[in-house]
């Protein structure tokens, strides 16, 4: 969701942030090799570009804004879906080679920490989160399921390699909201619906925990 004056909100804009899992680990080797390790998995990476070791020596510290990292990796939350997605080496494609290793988070400009996290075993696979039609309903996929865990609800789907973490209670309240079928237009005018709902709905509609209503 972008900060367009056209469109209704009351609170913080909504920012694409970037980290590790936390059991990832990170050694850095002489000639500038970075080697990733997660259980028994270990993903070299060769660093000749300095922002994408940059990049990845902060995503080890917690979820980052990649643009604060190099103005030219700036993105928004969503994509238009007019707009092709792109991939442009060293640094989305060394990315998205590591996103077995990777969690995709939609944070506030509040500081107030994520809104939810993505997180996905399968190597080389795109999370790719597109603006959603205001005036299409979507409800939540009856294949999801939804539990709690320390303060958080995780969404899971046998039909998606994704894994969502919801980890405020306006994440949480707009999932509930697709109980029924709904648009993201109509979730923004609600009582109550945060100013970041409809980039909530399309990441949740990216990790495919969402059916057509």
């Amino acid at each position: 969701m972008s900060c367009d004056p056209e469109v209704p909100r009351s609170g913080p804009c909504t920012l694409p942030l970037w980290s590790l899992r936390e059991e990832v680990t990170v050694e850095t080797y002489a000639d500038g090799k970075l080697v990733l390790r997660c259980d028994d998995t270990a993903e070299a990476v060769r660093c000749a570009d300095p922002v994408l070791y940059e990049v990845l020596r902060r995503m080890t510290l917690g979820p980052v804004l990649l643009s604060n990292v190099d103005a030219s990796l700036a993105h928004p939350a969503t994509r238009d879906p007019a707009t092709p997605p792109t991939w442009a080496p060293p640094v989305w494609s060394a990315l998205r080679r590591l996103s077995h290793l990777v969690v995709r988070s939609l944070g506030t400009d509040d500081e107030k920490g994520p809104l939810l996290s993505v997180f996905t075993p399968s190597r080389d696979t795109a999370f790719d989160p597109v603006r959603l039609p205001e005036a299409a309903p979507l409800r939540l996929s009856p294949f999801t399921t939804v539990r709690s865990r320390t303060g958080a609800l995780v969404l899971e789907s046998i039909l998606t390699p994704f894994r969502v973490v919801l980890h405020r209670p306006e994440a949480a309240w707009s999932a509930r909201v697709l109980t029924r079928p709904i648009n993201p237009a109509t979730v923004v005018t609600l009582p109550l619906a945060p100013a970041a709902a409809p980039d909530i709905l399309a990441y949740l509609a990216a990790a495919g925990m969402t059916d057509k209503g």
